[in-house]
């Protein structure tokens, strides 16, 4: 894992040469994988930034650590939530992974305390099981009251509201 350690923090290679690096060398791309899911910071979110970057849409490669992916969030930093979440939101989840998904970013955004951008991405999540499952409709109508947005930037405002409006066209 050092090496990849080493390739992902240097800036001696770009993310082009490490995306060749992975295309080429699958056993550096799990390395990443495990050095994302670690808790060397702040390592650990570049692996996870620069793997949003590379994967594709629901890419093979990733879905074996899936859940693990959704585990290891409470335990990260905001700005590695985020960049879970945004791996997490390339995969088409299981039944399963999208319950546990979905009460981990129940639990995101509901904490205003945390990093607004990263309670941001939470929300997309929460509003794209609304979608896909209406009757949760009920169960989050609370998470758009006025409490929840006091923290966001205005464009994360704009951002809520866009997703908010969302939620109301769709139910």
């Amino acid at each position: 894992m050092r090496d990849t350690l080493n390739y992902i923090l240097s800036g001696r290679i770009n993310r082009s040469q490490l995306f060749l690096l992975f295309d080429t060398y699958p056993e550096k791309l799990e390395e990443a994988i495990l050095l994302a899911l670690s808790n060397k910071h702040p390592y650990a979110w570049r692996a996870s930034w620069i793997l949003g970057h590379y994967m594709k849409r629901n890419d093979p490669r990733f879905l074996e650590y899936t859940t693990v992916l959704i585990k290891a969030i409470r335990f990260k930093k905001d700005g590695h939530q985020r960049e879970l979440l945004k791996i997490l939101q390339k995969l088409d989840l299981n039944d399963d992974n999208e319950g546990l998904l979905f009460d981990e970013c129940m639990t995101i955004w509901e904490s205003i305390n945390k990093s607004p951008s990263v309670r941001i991405f939470a929300f997309k999540f929460i509003v794209d099981m609304v979608k896909k499952y209406p009757e949760l409709n009920n169960e989050i109508k609370h998470l758009t009251q006025s409490q929840y947005q006091e923290t966001l930037s205005p464009g994360l405002l704009r951002s809520f509201e866009r997703l908010n409006s969302e939620l109301v066209r769709f139910t």
